[in-house]
């Protein structure tokens, strides 16, 4: 593979928050009161501790009397790091409703999130890159250093959780940082200012540069090159041959013979599964003995599966509940595989009821939209898209001449 000047400006690791079932959320009314009820209990003990962590001189030593000291009410808060640091620095943050965004948490679910610097570990160069809901951006993550998933990738237009994919690093399309009329005065002609950030892009000029030069064609863009990448990234040959290298830079891709080819294909894959959601749903049968009287009771879900026993399961059929089944998913929708599960896979995973033993927090699907309908639709509209990206993938050209 031939080597070349740095690609993206800017990477990032997706969000890391180290308490996932307080900041995340199908319901947003669910998150909210989850949100409320730790930071209450944060306040209090801040509080409550705050007398003692004086008394101590260094920052060590305030933030090992509070680990020590703190009340463990699971039920109530996770003390994971950095609250006990922002504790001893007698941190807080109220409730602020206009941090409850929309996220990817995993593939082709994306949920309620709480965009909090209190309360989320590590959040990398996020807040460059969707410093917003109003700043629009797109992300490539793919598989990080120290994974043990086979290398893969996928295209979020929201903030992507960590192990969206597995350890994942984000290359973004833009970045963005917030205009300072004295920094920036005089520059104004040459910036793209957003709702008080300044736009810029994340491929290089260098970048731009080489593959103009490689190719002898001017028109190549940077967004042409953001979808060639994300094409390339989806190439059979090209992950058999360098998916290694690009565990350890994500930066570093081929120059493909056909560079349209793949950057038509990145298009069309970007438009997949950042709008899954929009897809024409694919011919599912709905099989019941049931009467839909009332389309609550009769789409209910509390966890799905493939039909059969395990060892001996039919991948044709999904099981939604007791006595409905969707029938006829073709062994394509299978061989779309996204960080070690294939994306029907990760819908039957996370579209279930759960109740956290310790903490008490709910997830239920049926009431993350008001239509019954809607998991079964999704259902439908990821094989669409599993399909269509197993089509896609296999007519890519080759990587080498």
């Amino acid at each position: 593979m031939k080597r070349r000047r740095t690609i993206f400006s800017l990477r990032s690791g997706g969000n890391k928050s180290n308490r996932d079932l307080w900041v995340y959320n199908g319901s947003k009314e669910r998150l909210e009161d989850n949100i409320k009820r730790h930071l209450y209990f944060y306040e209090s003990e801040m509080e409550r501790l705050s007398p003692d962590i004086s008394s101590f001189r260094t920052r060590p030593e305030q933030v090992d009397y509070i680990k020590k000291n703190m009340r463990q009410d699971k039920g109530s808060c996770n003390w994971a790091d950095p609250l006990p640091t922002f504790a001893a620095r007698q941190h807080y943050e109220n409730f602020d409703p206009e941090r409850i965004v929309w996220a990817t948490y995993r593939p082709f679910f994306a949920c309620w999130f709480y965009n909090s610097n209190l309360l989320n570990n590590r959040r990398y160069q996020l807040p460059s890159i969707f410093p917003t809901p109003g700043h629009e951006n797109r992300v490539i993550q793919i598989t990080g250093t120290g994974s043990s998933v086979p290398f893969s990738c996928l295209m979020s237009d929201t903030i992507p959780d960590l192990e969206l994919i597995s350890k994942g690093q984000c290359h973004p399309l833009y970045h963005y940082e917030p205009f300072d009329p004295t920094k920036h005065q005089g520059l104004l002609d040459d910036l793209e200012v957003v709702d008080g950030y300044v736009k810029r892009d994340a491929i290089t000029d260098a970048a731009l540069a080489d593959f103009q030069a490689h190719y002898a064609d001017n028109d190549i863009t940077k967004e042409g090159i953001f979808y060639y990448i994300y094409g390339v990234l989806h190439s059979p040959e090209y992950r058999q041959k360098y998916a290694a290298n690009l565990k350890r830079d994500g930066t570093r891709v081929p120059y493909a013979p056909d560079f349209h080819a793949f950057r038509q294909a990145g298009e069309s894959l970007t438009e997949l599964h950042t709008g899954y959601e929009t897809v024409k749903p694919y011919p599912l049968v709905e099989q019941s003995d049931k009467l839909n009287l009332d389309l609550d009771e009769y789409y209910h879900v509390k966890k799905m599966r493939f039909d059969g026993k395990r060892g001996e399961q039919d991948f044709s059929v999904i099981v939604v509940n007791e006595h409905l089944r969707l029938t006829g998913i073709p062994e394509a929708a299978h061989d779309y595989v996204v960080n070690g599960k294939s994306a029907l896979g990760w819908i039957l995973e996370r579209f279930q009821y759960t109740k956290d033993k310790d903490s008490g927090i709910v997830n239920d699907p049926n009431e993350w939209s008001d239509d019954p309908r809607h998991i079964v639709e999704l259902i439908k509209k990821v094989v669409t898209v599993s399909v269509e990206t197993t089509n896609i993938v296999k007519s890519l050209p080759a990587i080498e001449a």
